[in-house]
């Protein structure tokens, strides 16, 4: 008997001072304005993250020495409501791109009263990755995704 294990999607939100289309602006096309240059897969230094603003673009970083990392792809594109990417990083925060392998990161923006819209976030399918590749990358991404939220909450701030 085969037995199939699933592990909990990690789940984060934040509320911000911004209509749901600016918000979505601020998180996708202003990716770069916010994302940590700390936070990058390439072996050269960071230089700029990107999302490619339509299903089937890239998610990726570009280095320093002109290389590019695929962090993952776009396979839901709704401006203003939601996008959804994939994540075709390894436990060990390499690149991956077999996509049987890749948890996925959906990003929601609902408005929330005057002027203010809640940013959820929901990083999901790792048990894609196996049982402790998974469990791995989950407790990884569970305590980083509110740090980047606050970023992006920051950022939010400068440009409105």
């Amino acid at each position: 008997m085969n037995k199939t294990i699933t592990i909990a999607p990690v789940r984060k939100s934040i509320v911000v001072q911004a209509s749901p289309q600016h918000a979505f602006d601020v998180f996708t096309a202003g990716l770069d304005r916010w994302w940590p240059k700390t936070h990058s897969i390439g072996d050269a230094p960071l230089q700029e993250s990107v999302i490619e603003p339509h299903v089937g673009g890239r998610w990726l970083s570009r280095h320093t020495d002109g290389s590019e990392s695929v962090i993952g792809h776009v396979r839901t594109w709704q401006p203003g409501v939601c996008f959804v990417v994939t994540w075709e990083i390894n436990a060990q925060w390499r690149p991956d791109s077999r996509a049987d392998f890749a948890s996925e990161v959906e990003v929601r923006f609902e408005p929330e009263g005057e002027g203010r819209t809640r940013v959820s976030v929901e990083h999901r399918n790792f048990e894609r990755m196996g049982v402790d590749e998974g469990q791995s990358m989950r407790g990884a991404v569970d305590n980083g995704w509110p740090g980047l939220l606050d970023l992006f909450s920051t950022a939010i701030l400068a440009v409105s």
